[in-house]
């Protein structure tokens, strides 16, 4: 689903990704961690092309990111993101903001887009919020009404750029609920986030990124337990304290 090839990405002088190469599969849900300033929130910001590379190659689904042919707003329709601003359009209501991008990219009828969007917001739990506002709606809420707008264009692949770490800590348990529930029905998912809990218990891999490399690949078990590379040891160790 996702090929990642000596991606390169800097800065100005300042390399932030070197090299990365890493293959994510269907189905699969992968966790990305590591200290602040790793890499991990430009290396998932690539993928879309929030942030343009300076060498290697994306493809997702078998599409080139970069190719000269590459419709980009095409592209990055088939590519949900979720990011740690919510990002919702205030002057919409809930049913609105996940409607709008149905009916502008993908051209479909008021009421179909409408339809869709109302089971949307039933599956994360805010059906009878579909006519409020974001500033109506608490953090966790709108965290998860970006999500349904993400889900409504049916991408092959769901990015989470840190979705909970702008939330009240009571709030966070029901975000990561619908991500529970994304996984277990088979989206292929990269999470970059720094909810651990979340990680030994949804993740199929755990990728631990430090100064732009990826040092160390491992399932959730093995990672908490024994990870092998010294820097995820002492990321491991510190999370323990």
């Amino acid at each position: 689903m996702l090929t990642l090839e000596s991606v390169q990405k800097w800065y100005g002088p300042n390399k932030v990704l070197n090299d990365v190469n890493e293959h994510i599969e269907k189905g699969e849900v992968v966790v990305v961690c590591g200290p602040s300033g790793s890499g991990k929130s430009t290396l998932i910001r690539t993928i879309n092309r929030l942030e343009e590379i300076q060498g290697g190659r994306i493809l997702v689904d078998g599409q080139d990111s970069r190719h000269a042919q590459t419709d980009i707003n095409q592209y990055r329709s088939n590519i949900g993101f979720v990011f740690q601003q919510f990002n919702l359009f205030a002057n919409l209501n809930v049913l609105q903001n996940v409607s709008l991008a149905q009916r502008r990219v993908k051209g479909l009828a008021r009421q179909e887009a409408d339809n869709i969007s109302t089971a949307l917001l039933e599956k994360v739990g805010l059906a009878h919020k579909l006519n409020a506002y974001p500033h109506q709606l608490s953090g966790g809420q709108q965290q998860r009404v970006a999500i349904a707008r993400a889900l409504a264009m049916k991408p092959p692949v769901m990015l989470f750029d840190e979705p909970t770490s702008a939330l009240d800590p009571e709030m966070v348990g029901e975000v990561l609920n619908v991500m529970k529930q994304l996984g277990s029905e088979g989206m292929t998912m990269v999470c970059v986030t720094h909810e651990m809990g979340f990680a030994r218990e949804v993740a199929d891999r755990v990728i631990f990124m430090d100064k732009g490399e990826i040092l160390e690949r491992a399932t959730p078990a093995e990672f908490f337990t024994m990870p092998q590379h010294p820097r995820a040891q002492k990321f491991v160790a510190d999370i323990r304290h």
